[in-house]
Parts: structure tokens; C-alpha cells; sequence
């Protein structure tokens, strides 16, 4: 797009605007990141992870560097692939990926067709070995492998997008895991869009599991899914890894009438008074190997005759009420905040690729950059701030005017004298340089 030299504003002929400023940037908090990526080895990891099949005979930019541009858009809110056309020069940019100038947006195009099954699951290891690294750093005592499925927009004829009558449109339906403790993106597995909710996911969640099981074995580990996760594969999974589960169950006639039977409605003494009641059954589905523990919710709401229940099969033990095992389900509704963070934050559902492998590796990229951000956050952020989103991110410690200045062997980037969140810039970046990671 044409950029006008300069141009006048009416209020005040004095003022005048122009697109020739030189070597600035508005994007300077993207070194917090960089500078965040080193201490962690979030770079190294990834390049010593990836290895893809390249059959270019000359090169400018390397893989490793096309994928840390890429990551880096994505944090500093540049979802669209061309966006790298207008950043070739930026002096942040430039100095972050360690090149004279960034690669272009066929570039990128080619860099993603170079991906295959082998090389995402490399990219899956390297994120995993992230994991390891901050959840040993953290010394957490727990993790919570909380899966939910979700919805991803396509358009035109795109490889493998089909209509999803759930959701009532087409498009993908991909898996996600977070830790329900910290956020962390676990693992994401993108699907077509006529696939049932719990598809594939025993094979999902199944190495996960192992992995914690083996890698960090003081780590209690537990699991929580809504009713499109109850099958009773995962729950024998559960079982046999030691791992505590606890998954909303779909209402049938045998549960209502169990449930009924534990609080008649000939029974209510005071229509006008709402009611809450939580107790414990065993049930046992045709298609269950064995009776299981179920918790049953029955609320009546003031000025209601019948009761609403809601079911929960779970393996927590007798330590644990039936009402601290409903609560602990109910706290699964941060898992909905995760997801609306990866996807307007981290663009994980921005599917424009005929190629679904190469949609595929985009919303890995989104994953990585999400994961890069929450370490980021809750390791060097205050307190207080730990759970700031994205774009708030963005406001406060990336979108910051700064001016290269060159002079003898050093780089200065001088930053805005009037940038409001310079405290907290400084601070997030003390804090980084302070970290310490086991």
C-alpha cells in the first residue's frame, strides 16, 4: 500500500505527519520477551527439537529464524503472515531474530509446507521439555490435565473442514489441554470439524499422562473433562495411571430416577426457599466395566417444585466431600478463559490454508507463543499481575515507541521519556534478569 510522504491536519496547518522517521519502532518490549526466551532457552530448545526436511539449495533465512519471527509476530499482535512485509526493517525485529532484515511473507508460506508429521511431534517434544523445565522451577505439587475441544472458523474448500452441527457452522474441531493450575498450553491436537468431542482423546492424553507420571512422580496429577470427555476408556486410563479424575456425566432416565428417588418433590417444605444438596451414588453404565462413584448435584431454585441435577463421575476417595469434588469440577470454567486467550490473544483458531497440515503447524506457533507469554507472566510479573491477558500486555510493556541510536560498538534503543508504564516495564525486566531456573 502507497504511503503518503506527508500530510497536514486541518486542525492545526502547523502540525505535520510522515512515514519517515528512520530507525524507530513501536513494538521495543518485544526484547522483554527475547531477553525472557534466553533465559529459559525457549530458542535453543526449539532449534535443537526441529529438524525439517529441507531441500533448499541457497537461503538467507534460516529455519530457526523463520520460526522465531513467526512466534514473535504473533506476541506482538501480527497475525497476518504480510505483516512481515511492513516489519522487514524494524530495528527491534531485526535485532531479535539476529538478520539485516526479516523474511517475507512467502517466506513464511514455504516455511510451513516444510513441516510433516515427524516434525510437529519434534515441536511437541521441545515444548514439553519447556514445560518440564518451569514446572520443576515452580516446584508444583499438582497439575491438572484439564481437556476441552473447540471450534475453529474455515472458509472456502480447506482440507478436512466439515460441519459441525454442535457448533452449527463448518470448520475444525480441534483438542486442547491446559493445567488447570497455571495455564500452561499442554498439547493441542487440530481435527476435522465432524468429529465427536472425545475422538481420539484417550491417544491424547494418554502420553501426557505417562510422561508426568514418569518424569515428576511426587506430582499429583488429575484430570477434569465435561460430559463430551465421559467414555469410559479415559476412565479406566485414569485408573490404571493413578491419575484422579473427575467428568460431568450426560443426565439418562436411571440417573434421574436415582436422583429423584434422594429428593421427592412431595417432600419440599418451603417452596419459597431455594435448595442445594450434593451426595454420593454408585452407578454403573451398560458400557462400564464396573460401578463407579457418582456425585449428584440436585439444586431447586425458590419458587421451583422439581430439582435440577447434574452428575460427576469421579475416583477422588472418601476424604473428599461430595461437595469439595463439585466445586473442584466447577473451577474448570478458567479452562473457557484459556481457550478465548489463545485464540483472540494468540490467534489459535486463524485457519487460512487449504494445506491441513500447514493449519496444523500455525496453531502450534500459536501454542508456543501462548506458552512463551504465560512463563513470562508467571514467573517475572509482580504480584498482582500474574494474570494479566495478552492485549493488556501488549498495552503496557510491548507497544513502546523507542529510537535506534548507533555509537562506537554499543546499540541503544531510547525509549519514549513519556511512556506511561515505564515502571513496570523496568520491573518485568529486572525480574527477568534476576530468574533463576532449577
Amino acid at each position: 500500500m502507497a504511503t503518503l510522504p506527508q500530510l497536514t491536519l486541518d486542525f492545526n496547518r502547523q502540525i505535520k505527519l510522515s512515514s519517515d522517521g528512520g530507525s524507530l519502532s513501536s513494538d521495543t518490549g518485544e526484547f522483554i520477551f527475547r531477553e525472557f526466551d534466553e533465559k529459559i532457552g525457549f530458542s535453543k530448545t526449539l532449534a535443537r527439537h526441529l529438524h525439517l526436511k529441507d531441500d533448499r539449495k541457497y537461503h538467507v533465512h534460516s529455519n530457526e529464524n523463520l520460526l522465531r519471527q513467526k512466534i514473535y509476530q504473533i506476541i506482538a499482535g501480527y497475525a497476518e503472515d504480510d505483516s512481515a512485509d511492513q516489519l522487514t526493517n524494524d530495528p527491534v525485529f531485526t535485532q531479535i531474530i539476529g538478520t539485516d532484515a526479516l523474511a517475507s511473507q512467502p517466506s513464511l508460506s514455504r516455511f510451513y509446507t516444510r513441516f510433516d508429521n515427524e516434525s510437529m511431534e519434534q515441536l511437541n517434544q521441545a515444548n514439553q521439555e519447556l514445560l518440564d523445565k518451569v514446572h520443576t522451577s515452580r516446584g508444583s505439587k499438582a497439575i491438572i490435565f484439564d481437556l476441552d475441544s473447540t471450534h475453529a472458523d474455515t472458509y472456502g474448500e480447506q482440507e478436512s473442514a466439515s460441519y459441525n452441527t454442535h457448533y452449527g457452522t463448518v470448520g475444525f474441531h480441534p483438542l486442547v489441554a491446559f493445567d488447570g493450575i497455571t495455564g500452561d498450553f499442554l498439547k493441542a491436537k487440530l481435527r476435522p470439524g465432524n468429529v465427536y468431542t472425545s475422538n481420539g482423546v484417550v491417544d491424547f492424553v494418554k502420553p501426557l499422562i505417562e510422561h508426568y507420571n514418569e518424569k515428576f512422580p511426587e506430582t499429583t496429577p488429575f484430570l477434569r473433562g465435561d460430559s463430551g470427555f465421559a467414555v469410559p476408556a479415559l476412565y479406566d486410563l485414569c485408573e490404571d495411571e493413578s491419575v484422579y479424575y473427575v467428568i460431568r456425566l450426560k443426565s439418562n432416565a436411571i440417573l434421574q430416577r436415582m436422583a429423584d428417588e434422594l429428593h421427592p418433590a412431595t417432600e419440599i417444605s418451603d417452596v419459597s426457599m431455594s435448595e442445594c444438596y450434593y451426595e454420593e451414588i454408585e452407578y454403573q453404565a451398560k458400557s462400564w466395566s464396573k460401578s463407579r462413584k457418582v456425585i449428584v448435584q440436585s439444586v431447586r431454585p425458590a419458587g421451583e417444585l422439581f430439582f435440577t441435577h447434574s452428575f460427576f463421575v469421579t475416583n477422588l476417595k472418601d476424604a473428599f466431600t461430595p461437595e469439595t469434588i463439585v466445586r473442584s469440577y466447577q473451577k474448570r470454567g478458567t479452562m473457557e478463559n484459556y481457550i478465548k486467550e489463545a485464540k483472540n490473544g494468540f490467534y489459535l483458531d486463524k485457519m487460512n490454508s487449504h494445506s491441513f497440515q500447514v493449519n496444523e503447524v500455525k496453531m502450534m506457533l500459536s501454542l508456543l507463543a501462548y506458552n512463551l507469554t504465560n512463563w513470562l507472566r508467571t514467573l517475572c510479573f509482580p504480584k498482582g499481575r500474574k494474570s494479566m491477558q495478552i492485549e493488556t500486555i501488549r498495552t503496557r510493556i510491548i507497544k513502546v515507541a523507542s529510537k535506534l541510536v548507533k555509537s562506537g560498538r554499543s546499540i541503544y534503543f531510547k525509549l519514549s521519556s513519556s511512556f506511561v508504564y515505564q515502571k513496570f516495564f523496568w520491573e518485568v525486566l529486572q525480574r527477568i534478569q534476576r530468574l533463576k531456573l532449577e
